[in-house]
């Protein structure tokens, strides 16, 4: 049976016997004694009915005695008054005994009684009194016979009350065997529940409870007995099993901490910048053998931008033989096997980056465990990780050196570029506009070369100037920055390319609203001329081109929508990008070096603003640009003279 069933059954025994303890003595008892007290109390009337049917029966012959000797009718009122008084009298001592004895007796007494009255009281009360009646002896017999008859009646019921008397003691004596042995079942019991108790419950709990205190003291490797009931045999095997998982988990966890640390050790020698190969190995093979409580550690390891390098641990560790050798050039890469008496792993690698190995040596324990192997393999790929890290750091040195060298090229390309070409730029517009001045002297033809000549050199001085743009410090719009009302700079743009635009027939929507931010007047208005620009150049005749300036609380917002050409997807996330150029514009011969919207993007990003695009390849553009507005300058009053 289950503990928790003996306990509940038990209880339940303990809580029926507790409530008969109390029952017998405060329900049981008292209903005895309180019939013991009815009983007592009737048969105390039975006797007290009886001895006053005596009296009045006295009564009754002291009257009828009375009047025979004095003859006076004032003797007889006692006689019939005692004479029904008694048998009245008789009437309840028979109703108030239950002794069949009694009951006889009484009856007798009756019987008796009218028997004196029938054959002495009634002859002698009918007629004249005479003392000298011969019925007096009689009389005086049968009246000894009723008195003989009340003493043995009245000896009846003292008998029973004797009886009832013997019965309660006997019955509270049994009351009180009872109540002892409830008491004695109550003690039993409870002792009996005690007992499982600590047996079964507390002992065991004890015993759990020093297991966890010596668990949470550090002793992972203490157990609870599997002892007590089995619902506690159930919680000691659950508490048995989470230490010993919790004893594999910590386990575990030290492993993966003693790996982590390793492979952190392993990791900062590789990327120490020593240049000397043999020290960083030394220091690895070192920390390895360390780990391990290894013997030897032999490694053949290639650090990038030092070479391959052969190290052992310790300095004094003996060569490796000939078929050793041989043996690790077999080991398969990242799993270590047994391999000259030792572990070894083979470390993987490419072209750039060749592999090597590691052999840990252990006389005094040669078997490896689980735990010793994964460490194994951690670090060897920690090693492959670290020295491809160092590799690939080496060559991007060797890149971003060479990408210094050509921006400093680029400086100096840029800058020699725009001075050499500039100078005889200036020489060609100077003499190219004297001799379009003097037209007159010249034809038709040379008048149309003139003017090509302009062009082109006023595209080439637009090339060059967005050259320079791009080229200037990202802080020159802060130079000069002012409170600038962008719709006023919009509208003075739309009117200065509002001619080239009616010239390839474009309808020309504009709606500018206040819109004032922060920064250089010159910059802002060539980012809109240049996004104005492109918007006519790139939608072809009878197009439209539509852009609107507006703000709201925090930002100011340029919108411009062409019909153009539009856009294709792929070029879409280089179109800001210096030099530049979407597909479908070379394809259709579009002029331009692809700078525009670099700059663009540019003077925008250093104004804090951005720019975003959207398109549809033949369909047209829409451009974007957002900047933080800040709020209008109030005009100073200028007071009357």
């Amino acid at each position: 049976m289950r503990l928790q069933r003996r306990l509940s059954v038990g209880f339940a025994v303990l809580l029926v016997l507790f409530t008969a303890l109390l029952a017998v003595p405060f329900g049981v008892g008292a209903g005895v004694r309180e019939e013991h007290q009815r009983t007592t109390a009737r048969i105390g009337a039975a006797r007290e009915a009886n001895a006053d049917a005596l009296q009045r029966m006295t009564d009754a012959e002291t009257a009828v005695r009375g009047y025979q000797l004095s003859g006076e009718k004032l003797f007889l009122d006692p006689y019939e008054s005692g004479r029904s008084a008694a048998l009245v009298a008789l009437d309840r001592a028979g109703r108030q005994t239950r002794d069949p004895q009694a009951r006889e007796l009484i009856e007798a007494e009756r019987q008796a009684a009218q028997d004196w009255t029938g054959q002495y009281a009634a002859g002698v009360t009918t007629r004249p009194a005479d003392a000298s009646d011969t019925r007096a002896a009689l009389g005086k017999l049968l009246f000894d016979r009723l008195r003989t008859l009340n003493a043995a009646a009245d000896d009846a019921i003292d008998a029973e009350l004797r009886a009832e008397t013997a019965g309660n003691r006997r019955t509270e004596r049994l009351l009180g065997i009872v109540s002892v042995a409830l008491v004695l079942a109550v003690l039993g019991v409870g002792y009996l529940l005690v007992r499982v108790s600590r047996r079964e419950l507390l002992v065991p709990l004890a015993r759990v409870g020093d297991t966890i205190r010596r668990l949470t003291g550090g002793d992972l490797s203490a157990r609870a007995e599997t002892t007590g009931a089995a619902e506690l045999r159930t919680v000691i095997d659950a508490l048995n099993d989470l230490a010993a998982q919790t004893e594999e988990l910590l386990a575990a966890e030290q492993a993966r901490t003693a790996r982590a640390w390793l492979r952190q050790a392993v990791a900062g020698e590789l990327q120490q910048e020593e240049t000397d190969a043999a020290t960083i190995g030394h220091r690895v093979v070192t920390r390895i053998g360390g780990a391990l409580a290894a013997d030897a550690v032999y490694g053949d390891l290639f650090v990038p931008g030092a070479g391959r390098i052969r190290t052992r641990w310790p300095e004094t560790a003996p060569d490796l033989e000939p078929g050793v050798a041989a043996e690790l050039a077999a080991v398969p890469v990242g799993r270590p096997v047994p391999c000259g008496g030792g572990l070894a792993v083979a470390l993987g690698g490419d072209s750039e980056c060749p592999g090597g190995h590691l052999l840990v040596v252990r006389e005094f324990l040669p078997g490896f465990t689980d735990p010793e192997r994964r460490l194994m393999t951690s670090v060897a790929r920690e090693i492959e990780r670290a020295l491809r890290q160092r590799g690939v750091r080496i060559q991007q040195d060797l890149l971003i050196s060479e990408l210094r060298m050509l921006d400093q090229r680029k400086d100096v390309f840029i800058q020699t570029v725009t001075h050499e070409l500039r100078t005889p730029l200036t020489s060609i517009l100077g003499y190219t506009e004297m001799l379009v001045d003097e037209d007159e002297e010249l034809t038709p033809m040379q008048n149309r070369c003139l003017a090509a000549v302009l062009r082109n050199a006023h595209r080439l001085q637009d090339t060059i100037n967005d050259l320079l743009l791009l080229d200037r410090p990202a802080t020159a719009a802060e130079a000069t920055a002012e409170p600038l009302d962008l719709a006023a700079l919009a509208t003075t743009v739309h009117h200065e390319l509002n001619a080239a635009a009616h010239a390839k027939e474009l309808v020309v929507t504009f709606d500018a609203e206040p819109s004032w931010v922060r920064g250089d007047r010159t910059q802002l208005q060539r980012a809109l001329r240049k996004l104005l620009e492109n918007a006519i150049k790139f939608t072809a005749p009878g197009g439209s081109v539509t852009w609107s300036c507006g703000a709201n609380e925090h930002t100011a917002t340029i919108m411009v929508t062409d019909t153009g050409i539009g856009i294709p997807a792929e070029d879409v996330p280089g179109l800001f990008t210096p030099f530049h150029r979407a597909g479908n514009a070379m394809d259709q011969a579009v002029q331009g070096p692809g700078l525009g919207l670099a700059i663009v993007r540019d003077i925008v990003r250093d104004h804090g603003g951005g720019i975003a695009v959207q398109s549809v390849v033949g369909r047209g553009s829409t451009f974007t640009v957002t900047l933080p507005t800040v709020p209008a300058p109030v005009p100073v009053p200028v007071p009357a003279s």
